[in-house]
């Protein structure tokens, strides 16, 4: 899903100029073949769907953006028959298509068409309403920093933003808010920084883990890429191949966490339970893979991937149990008037 730098936003027209993250590594994972199908799940622009489709196989998009949709309406014409561009999330996958398929990709996170757009609100590179939306639906993150109390938003910024002084940061934005709500992404961002300070040998703005928090919980990233798993278990064909490229640590844990728990328990950390009874539905996991020096280099965004792939058995789908993912809990806020 992330594009260059220099991606142009779909909203120009047509797709944004895109660097598919780890794309030769995928195709490798996935060994698509003429006449197989396959679904990406997280269409974005287009990059590992147009590559699947130059192999001769047939592709099911999935899509929760309508932007991404409507930008990739070229796509489908070109490919006439063979792409089927679908808005949903990844979550249900296996309700967008008809019997099984040869292989899933998921690229998780957010796209750099989305980061790349102002009024998206998910980057305070530019200013821009603080939303952070893919669907354009639903809370946004203003909602969130404007109405929840400081201890979930501090678990919240900790937790998905793996931010170590949380506690701080949303007890000051709890004060501030009380004196103007925010509403912008600049004045989230610039708040963090007057609370915690910056150093000016410092790289990293000091909002960047407040803002991957606050995205991550809006959209539910990490729920809805556990569903996605099960879903993908249940879709896959015996044989079939699950590849899952991750931006960031909380991202791949879950997805290790599902391989190997669903591989028999065998070969993943020491910390994790080994668990038995139930045939396994995936083959060990393959060692994760990193983009090469030279990926880094041309696209520094892809710096943090890592690719999973596993293999699907012919053992029935197992429960969806949330369980072995270790998905944490937070509360949902509420808009005035809804319940």
């Amino acid at each position: 899903m992330m594009a260059g730098p220099g991606g142009e936003s779909p909203a120009g027209g047509g797709l944004a100029r895109h660097i598919p993250v780890l794309l030769r590594e995928v195709l490798e994972a996935l060994q698509p073949l003429d006449g197989q199908h396959f679904i990406d799940g997280t269409f974005g622009a287009g990059g590992y769907t147009t590559a699947l489709l130059e192999e001769g196989a047939s592709v099911t998009a999935i899509d929760r953006d309508p932007t991404a949709i409507e930008a990739g309406q070229a796509l489908v014409k070109t490919w006439d028959g063979r792409l089927r561009l679908v808005e949903n999330r990844f979550s249900r996958l296996d309700e967008v298509v008809d019997g099984q398929v040869d292989g899933v990709v998921l690229d998780i996170g957010v796209s750099s068409m989305q980061i790349d757009q102002a009024v998206r609100g998910f980057s305070f590179q530019k200013d821009g309403p603080l939303d952070m939306r893919m669907e354009r639906s639903g809370l946004s993150a203003a909602d969130v920093v404007n109405t929840m109390k400081a201890g979930d938003l501090a678990r919240i910024f900790g937790i998905l933003g793996e931010e170590r002084q949380a506690g701080r940061i949303a007890r000051g934005l709890e004060r501030a808010r009380a004196e103007k709500p925010f509403e912008t992404t600049l004045d989230l961002a610039s708040a963090v920084e007057k609370i915690v300070g910056r150093r000016p040998q410092e790289k990293i703005h000091p909002a960047t883990r407040v803002f991957q928090g606050l995205r991550i919980f809006v959209n539910d990233e990490l729920g809805e890429l556990a569903r996605a798993l099960f879903a993908a278990e249940r879709v896959l064909k015996p044989g079939g191949r699950l590849v899952v490229v991750t931006f960031h640590s909380l991202e791949d844990r879950i997805v290790k966490r599902f391989m190997v728990e669903r591989a028999g328990g065998q070969g993943g950390s020491r910390h994790l339970p080994e668990v038995h009874g139930a045939a396994p539905t995936f083959e060990k996991p393959v060692k994760p893979v990193a983009p090469s020096r030279g990926e880094t280099e041309r696209n520094p965004r892809a710096r943090s991937a890592r690719l999973r792939l596993a293999r699907r058995t012919d053992a029935p789908a197992g429960e969806a149990d949330f369980e072995i993912v270790g998905l944490s809990r937070f509360p949902r806020p509420t808009r005035a008037g809804e319940r």
